[in-house]
């Protein structure tokens, strides 16, 4: 079986209202979850525990009639188990977010890499893609990167500490080492990284973009911005991989353009997919997670001074710190076939939401899930990135980053904190700190 275009192949919401079976747990959904501007507050912790407790597979429709609804899946064991499940509940067959924009809002380069991604295959192309950015996540290349990742959150913290006390540590440092990391292995000249830090901000700001009906709570002039962004970012990504073709070298981009399936070199549309993936995934995940763990700590000075004390607990801190702050807050599967989950039927073509930051709070598998404690045992048992065959490929490097951060961060300026201030962009998708501002306590 060749390699298919999923935007092709998928298949679109229904628009259907009301699931084909009825739901057996009876809750209005607390928060309408298909909304990003509901999501700058943070994640709906409290919305996801009221779920959790007593609709842990929830029926949501979504206010735009257009669209289909999904079913919403709250709990650890359910989450898990559905991201094992890849037979009955597929990535490819509808893609991997909630609901994708209609047609007259779509910029359809952006809609078909969206799709036409490794992330939205299932096996056994998932498989095949996926091995070949392997040796770029192996224990060995991520222990020679953490050199430069190292001496980067030192120059870092060498600039904020001449721009303090007071600043935005996403602009100063959250933004900056993950873009450092990502073009590292990618192999992006010096010159060209502040583009990429300008699409990294763009995308995390693309859903609220195009899901405003007829844009009409954007600005017209952030909507052309953020439509020529798009088309420059694909141009750069395809032009770069294309060169790499001609032009191997020893870096990530070189192995994603020579990917070969079924004897043939990725299609182009493939090519942008891939490059959206690299985007998004190489950023998100550890620009958040720096972030947010400098809140926790604010919030937990308990907990700090521990670390402080013993900078050997840091490493499992890095775990709790991502189970807490849950970066991804979802993924999407769409059923295969009539299946069940936890006795609540679901028909074949039905979405299922698998919402991660809710799973990595349900208190049957951890212990007081709102306390951020960095001796949890079983800390490193969080799905923030995922499990089973679409585990995230970068955690290792996403947890070697927080690390080396903090282990500078806390001896360094072992007073600095948050000062209450910051701002969390609408999104839905990703848990999205656009600012942070920091006291460094010096």
């Amino acid at each position: 079986m060749g390699l298919e275009l999923v935007s092709e192949t998928c298949l679109e919401d229904r628009g259907a209202r009301d699931p084909v079976h009825k739901p057996i747990f009876d809750l209005t959904p607390p928060l309408d979850l298909g909304l990003a501007a509901n999501f700058t507050a943070g994640q709906p912790f409290e919305a996801f525990k009221t779920m959790r407790e007593n609709a842990p597979v929830m029926w949501h429709s979504l206010s735009d009639k257009n669209l289909e609804g999904f079913w919403a899946l709250t709990r650890y064991d359910d989450v898990r188990a559905a991201n094992l499940n890849t037979e009955v509940l597929s990535s490819q067959k509808g893609g991997i977010m909630m609901a994708y924009p209609a047609d007259d809002r779509r910029h359809p380069q952006l809609h078909s890499a969206s799709l036409d991604t490794m992330i939205c295959l299932d096996r056994p192309h998932h498989m095949q893609l996926r091995r070949e950015h392997m040796a770029y996540f192996t224990p060995g290349y991520v222990s020679r990167l953490k050199a430069k990742v190292e001496a980067k959150v030192t120059a870092l913290l060498d600039d904020m500490a001449a721009k303090g006390p007071k600043l935005d540590m996403v602009r100063h440092f959250s933004s900056q080492l993950p873009l450092f990391t990502l073009c590292e292995m990618l192999g992006i000249p010096e010159a060209d990284r502040p583009k990429i830090r300008e699409w990294m901000d763009m995308l995390e700001l693309a859903q609220y973009v195009l899901e405003s009906a007829d844009f009409a709570n954007v600005d017209p002039a952030q909507v052309m911005q953020f439509m020529t962004g798009v088309q420059e970012m694909f141009a750069y990504g395809r032009a770069a991989l294309l060169d790499r073709r001609a032009n191997p070298k020893d870096d990530m981009l070189s192995a994603i353009a020579n990917v070969e399936i079924d004897g043939a070199k990725l299609p182009d549309a493939y090519l942008d997919g891939s490059w959206l993936l690299i985007i998004i995934a190489g950023n998100d995940t550890t620009r958040n997670s720096l972030s947010g763990t400098m809140k926790l700590l604010t919030q937990f000075p308990d907990q700090k001074k521990q670390l402080i004390a013993n900078p050997e607990l840091i490493p499992n801190m890095v775990h709790e710190a991502v189970r807490m702050v849950s970066p991804v807050m979802y993924m999407r599967r769409t059923a295969t076939q009539d299946t069940e989950i936890r006795s609540q039927k679901i028909a074949e073509g039905e979405k299922v939401i698998l919402y991660f930051g809710a799973a990595n709070r349900d208190p049957e598998i951890f212990e007081n899930p709102d306390i951020f404690d960095i001796h949890r045992a079983n800390a490193k048992d969080h799905i923030a990135f995922g499990t089973g065959p679409h585990v995230c490929l970068g955690q290792r490097v996403a947890n070697m980053q927080i690390e080396a951060a903090y282990r500078q961060i806390l001896a360094r300026f072992p007073d600095m904190k948050w000062t209450g201030e910051e701002e969390i962009l609408p999104n839905g998708f990703t848990h999205s700190i656009g600012k942070l501002w920091v006291d460094l306590g010096t």
